[in-house]
C-alpha cells in the first residue's frame, strides 16, 4: 500500500531554525487548495498500486486551514484513490491552533492522529525560536486534544540549543512523559544556511552547542523514554507499543507515495520527483496543467541501494540481508558485509539472524556509518 503527503505551505511567522518551504501571507490559501485539487487530478496515474493506508499533512502549518479546506482535499483524495478504512490521517499542528472548535473540526474530519509542535517547554528558548505558542499552550493543546478525544499524538521537541542543559532537558522529557504522550519525534537542532539562526550563527551573534553535549542528551532521552515504555523505532523517534508513525515508517522501509502541493516529494520505486517550492509559480502551473511544476530523477540501482542502507539503518528493523540479495546487485551485498564487519567488531553494529542494527553507540554515529557502507 502506498502513502500521500500534502504540503500545506503557510504559517503565521518564520520560526529561526526552520528551512522548509512555507509563507507567512496566506493570500493565495485558496488559489493554492484549489491547485492541490488540481494536481490530486493530474497525477491519478503516478503510484504503481491506488490503495492508500497513510494521508499526511504537512507544512508549514496544516493547522491554518479552515474545516472546508482540509475537507476538499480529504474528499478528492477519497474520490481518487482507495482509501484503507483504517488509514491513518495526520495533521500537523501548533498548539495555539487547536482551541476547542478547531480540534471538534478535525475530529469531524476524520483526522486521527495529531503532531503537535511544541519543540520546548521553556519559554524563552520558544521566544528564541520564534515560535507563536508559550510552554503553557504547550501543555494545555495536548490536554485539550485528548480530553476531545484524541489518543493517537505525537510530538516534536528540539535539544541542542543554547539553552539545552541536561537538567532543562530531563525536566522536558519528563513533562512530555507526565502528559501521556504515546509518540516523541525529537532533534537535534541543526543550523540551516538559508535561515535566521544560520545567518546569526556567521556573524558570531549565535554559537553552536558542542557535540558532546548534544551527544549526552541524546543518550539521556534513549535512557528516559525506554525506561517510560517508549520504544526507540529510528533515529529521532520513539513510540509506544501501537502508535508507531505508520506513515513515516513506510518512507523508511522504502514503500511509494506521492506529495501534493509545493516543494512535496514524490517515490514511485524507480524515480523520485519534488515540486517547485514557489507558490505562485506552483499555482500558475496548476491552472495551465503545465507540466513545469516539479523536477524528476531515475534512480540508478547505486542510488536505491544507498538509500536504503541510509534509511533502513537508522530504524530498528535494520538493513535486511535477503532485502539485499532480493533486490541488489549481489556485488553490493558482498561489499557491505564486508564493510559493516569493523562496525560489528566496534559493537556498534549488532547482528540478529538477518538484520543489521545500530546499538546505542552506534546510533551517536548513524550518518558516518551509512555513507561509509554506501557503494
Amino acid at each position: 500500500m502506498s502513502g500521500i503527503y500534502v504540503h500545506i505551505p503557510f504559517c503565521k511567522q518564520a520560526c529561526h531554525y526552520c528551512d522548509f518551504h512555507f509563507s507567512t501571507s496566506l493570500k493565495n490559501k485558496n488559489d493554492l487548495i484549489k491547485s492541490i485539487l488540481t494536481e490530486i487530478d493530474l497525477r491519478m496515474e503516478y503510484l504503481p498500486d491506488k490503495s492508500i493506508e497513510t494521508i499526511y499533512f504537512g507544512g508549514g502549518t496544516p493547522s491554518l486551514l479552515d474545516e472546508r479546506d482540509v475537507f476538499l482535499i480529504l474528499e478528492k483524495i477519497y474520490k481518487n484513490y482507495q482509501v484503507s478504512k483504517n488509514a491513518e490521517i495526520t495533521l500537523e499542528c501548533n498548539p495555539d491552533d487547536l482551541n476547542n472548535e478547531k480540534l471538534k473540526a478535525l475530529k469531524r474530519l476524520e483526522i486521527n492522529r495529531l503532531s503537535i509542535g511544541l519543540q520546548s517547554f521553556i519559554d524563552e528558548e520558544l521566544i528564541w525560536m520564534n515560535r507563536a505558542h508559550t510552554a503553557q499552550e504547550s501543555e494545555s493543546s495536548v490536554k485539550r486534544a485528548q480530553d476531545k478525544g484524541f489518543e493517537n499524538i505525537t510530538i516534536d521537541l528540539i535539544y541542542g540549543s543554547k539553552f539545552s542543559t541536561l537538567s532543562n532537558w530531563k525536566k522536558t522529557l519528563d513533562k512530555a512523559i507526565t502528559l501521556n504522550i504515546k509518540h516523541i519525534s525529537s532533534y537535534n537542532l541543526t543550523i540551516e544556511d538559508k535561515t535566521k539562526l544560520g545567518h546569526d550563527f556567521k556573524t558570531k551573534k549565535e554559537t553552536a552547542i558542542d557535540d558532546e553535549k548534544s551527544s549526552d542528551m541524546f543518550l539521556e532521552m534513549i535512557d528516559r523514554l525506554e525506561k517510560n515504555q517508549f520504544i526507540h523505532y529510528e533515529i529521532s523517534n520513539f513510540g509506544k507499543e501501537g502508535f508507531f508513525s505508520i506513515h513515516n515508517s513506510n518512507y523508511w522501509k522504502g514503500s511509494y507515495y506521492i506529495g501534493y502541493g509545493p516543494s512535496a516529494h514524490s517515490f514511485d520505486g524507480v524515480s523520485r520527483q519534488w515540486n517547485i517550492s514557489n507558490n505562485p509559480n506552483y499555482i500558475k502551473c496548476m491552472n495551465e496543467k503545465n507540466e513545469a511544476y516539479f523536477e524528476k530523477e531515475i534512480l540508478t540501482e547505486k542510488e536505491r541501494f544507498n538509500e536504503y542502507i541510509l534509511t533502513a539503518l537508522r530504524t530498528i528493523w535494520g538493513v535486511n540481508l535477503n532485502y539485499l540479495n532480493n533486490h541488489f546487485n549481489h556485488d553490493f551485498t558482498k561489499l557491505f558485509l564486508k564493510q559493516i564487519t569493523q562496525y560489528i567488531e566496534k559493537k556498534q553494529v549488532s547482528v540478529n539472524k538477518e538484520n543489521y542494527t545500530l546499538t546505542e553507540t552506534g546510533k551517536l554515529l548513524a550518518d558516518k556509518i551509512a555513507s561509509d557502507l554506501f557503494v
